[in-house]
């Protein structure tokens, strides 16, 4: 899992590079799809339950499941979140970022940052013992204190040899309930934040969920393995890729 974990994150790494004013959303999902196949993987996504495509770009309002398009092309200003997933060997890695596309907004910047913040303080939560809502009140806690709204539709999931295992890991509750966390389990821990309300709808075209009262949303994933000591992010990427610029 630390192989295909470690795939998705160089991927990602090669698309935020390429992320920038003018590109399409297409032109990503062909370079991800030229890598992952490049590396002897399977895109995890497409085909999904009909998916036509290997990575989800989802923009501005648009929270997560957005489809690439060569019509739609990324504008100074927005923010993009790009969600990337590999099957290499049997096994899933699964892994999200928003990124700025040039210059972006100080309330952008800001609702990106609480996002990438409230992913680590939840993959602190991931240890023997902790219970599966300790990580979704770690973001729910870090998320509304900075005024921020945290998506209920969707959640993240356990992660091994399907995409989507059990448990599934909310973003919000109560500590102290759900399954108890073991060392060897596996969780693709993923905030999904909205700068308004909470609200999201999906839209016709089947896949693209965006917030009800067209605030931004931004989205962060990690795959994170369980262990006796430090929870380890399978899907860490090498270089640091900035929240904003």
């Amino acid at each position: 899992m630390h192989r295909a974990g470690h795939l998705v994150g160089e991927v990602l790494m090669a698309l935020a590079a390429r992320v920038a004013p003018g590109v399409t959303t297409a032109e990503l999902d062909e370079l991800a799809e030229k890598k992952i196949v490049d590396a002897g993987a399977v895109p995890a996504f497409k085909g999904y339950h009909g998916y036509p495509a290997s990575i989800c770009a989802s923009i501005n309002e648009e929270v997560i499941h957005g489809i690439p398009s060569g019509r739609r092309a990324l504008n100074e200003g927005d923010i993009i979140s790009i969600d990337v997933g590999v099957s290499l060997d049997g096994y899933y890695g699964d892994s999200a970022i928003t990124l700025p596309v040039g210059r972006i907004s100080e309330d952008a910047a800001k609702l990106l940052r609480v996002t990438e913040e409230s992913l680590y303080k939840a993959i602190g939560r991931a240890r023997p013992g902790a219970r599966v809502s300790d990580i979704g009140h770690a973001v729910q806690e870090h998320v509304e204190a900075h005024g921020f709204s945290v998506v209920r539709e969707f959640v993240g999931h356990g992660i091994g040899q399907r995409m989507h295992e059990e448990p599934q890991v909310p973003n919000y509750g109560e500590p102290g309930r759900g399954p108890r966390l073991a060392e060897g389990m596996v969780l693709a821990i993923e905030p999904m934040v909205n700068a308004g309300k909470a609200a999201v709808k999906v839209l016709s075209d089947g896949w693209t969920a965006v917030t009800k009262d067209t605030s931004l949303s931004a989205h962060f994933e990690h795959t994170v393995a369980i262990t006796a000591g430090e929870p380890w992010i399978l899907t860490a990427r090498e270089v640091a890729v900035p929240a904003h610029k």
